[in-house]
């Protein structure tokens, strides 16, 4: 693959940022910015796998109800909180 320019307009504190950042690990601030762009790209393609993975397995059924969630966290919590009471 070739590389292209883009350009991009951010403020000034952000470029101050980044060229500290690239100062630091004696990078150019273009590494610094292409590594940032990798590192966000593959975050959210694994986000994005995660949400359609989930939405595949609740149309197949496979979901737990918004109730049986709630309650199951409102029981951990009072457990905690009877512990924490306990405690005192």
């Amino acid at each position: 693959m070739g590389n292209q320019t883009i350009t991009i307009r951010t403020e000034s504190n952000t470029v101050e940022s980044i060229s500290s950042i690239a100062k630091a690990m004696d990078r150019s601030r273009n590494w610094v910015i292409e590594d940032a762009l990798k590192q966000y790209i593959n975050q959210q393609a694994w986000y994005i796998e995660g949400i359609q993975a989930a939405q595949v397995s609740l149309a197949e059924g496979k979901g737990i109800p918004h109730e049986e969630v709630m309650a199951e966290i409102s029981e951990l919590i009072h457990e905690k909180i009877s512990l924490h009471e306990k405690d005192r």
